[in-house]
């Protein structure tokens, strides 16, 4: 199929999907400015070639981008099933997507988690000052006098999965089990080399749904993925997107 053909094919089965989960990885937010890790200047290539790390504004300052609003479109369509993503960047929920519909399996820059009752919220909200506290790893010891959860008095940590941490069970399981029941899983931006969350894709695939891969570079799914582009984002999902408003509204 050339770009154009894969592109219809792409809209179609998004347009009629039912159980369409979407699963972002860094790539879906270069365009607002953060870099990438394995992209032609993402910070583990530049390291590998000897070169500094790329620049990066402060990430409080970014603003989600087009990508993230497609999906958030995708949602009002009521197309979305689900979002799984890998960024801790925080995009997809200050785009829209609310927690319900979102799961941040390594983590969310701006919130934290009871281990207790498992709530989320703001650092604000938790009365958690980094300057005093730290940042509030899981493996940081416990001071006298720190804040604890809100809802229950439990100990709250920060959401990031750090090296070594456990992913957030509820998160990865509910990932899991959607992946299991979607019908079109579109990878976007994700190179699908960090396990747990990488194996999301294979999982849906083997339980029939259709893999569509947006992402430049090679990826391990290549060989059975359904519709795959070597792409920038930038150059396929609005082309998509704007095929399928017009399936969308003409159905």
């Amino acid at each position: 199929m050339d770009l154009e053909e894969k592109i219809d094919l792409a809209a179609k089965w998004i347009t009629e999907s039912e159980r369409l989960v979407v699963f972002t990885g860094a790539g879906c937010s270069t365009s607002s400015g953060i870099p990438d890790f394995r992209g032609p200047e993402g910070l583990w290539t530049r390291r590998d070639k000897g070169l500094p790390p790329p620049k990066s504004p402060p990430w409080d300052q970014v603003d989600p981008n087009l990508n993230h609003y497609a999906i958030v479109e995708l949602l009002e369509m009521g197309k979305l099933d689900f979002l799984i993503s890998q960024n801790v960047d925080g995009l997809h929920a200050k785009s829209g997507i609310p927690f319900e519909k979102l799961a941040e399996l390594h983590g969310n820059l701006y919130f934290m988690k009871c281990l207790s009752c498992n709530k989320k919220m703001l650092f604000e909200e938790a009365g958690w000052d980094k300057k005093v506290w730290g940042r509030g790893f899981r493996k940081d010891s416990v001071r006298e006098g720190q804040p604890v959860c809100p809802h229950c008095g439990g100990r709250i940590i920060s959401s990031i999965v750090d090296f070594g941490d456990p992913l957030p069970y509820d998160e990865l399981q509910e990932a899991i089990d959607r992946s299991q029941n979607s019908d079109v899983f579109f990878v976007i931006g994700s190179s699908l080399v960090v396990s747990p969350a990488a194996n999301m894709p294979g999982i849906a695939k083997q339980n029939g749904a259709k893999l569509i891969i947006i992402n430049k570079g090679e990826t391990p799914y290549d060989s059975i993925t359904d519709i795959g582009f070597d792409n920038l984002i930038e150059e396929v999902l609005p082309p998509i997107m704007e095929k399928v408003r017009k399936m969308v509204k003409s159905s």
